[in-house]
């Protein structure tokens, strides 16, 4: 899988949610491109990640 331009090993399929926590982002403060196509939050927990796939996530940060 690639992840930001980054190769990335995927042990086994798990949801863009799981995937998101275990890597330390809050997925309220992120926004994720999953092959081509932006995911709404909503779906989060029901897009199945899989070897072979590509995410571009982008992280909002606050300030002013």
């Amino acid at each position: 899988m690639r992840v930001n331009g980054q190769q990335r090993e995927l042990k086994e399929p798990v949801t863009l949610a799981e995937y998101l926590r275990t890597e330390g982002y809050t997925p309220e403060r992120v926004a994720v491109e999953w092959n081509g196509a932006v995911v709404p939050r909503t779906n989060y927990g029901t897009v199945r990640l899989r070897d072979g796939d590509t995410l571009e996530i982008v992280h909002f940060v606050g300030g002013g």
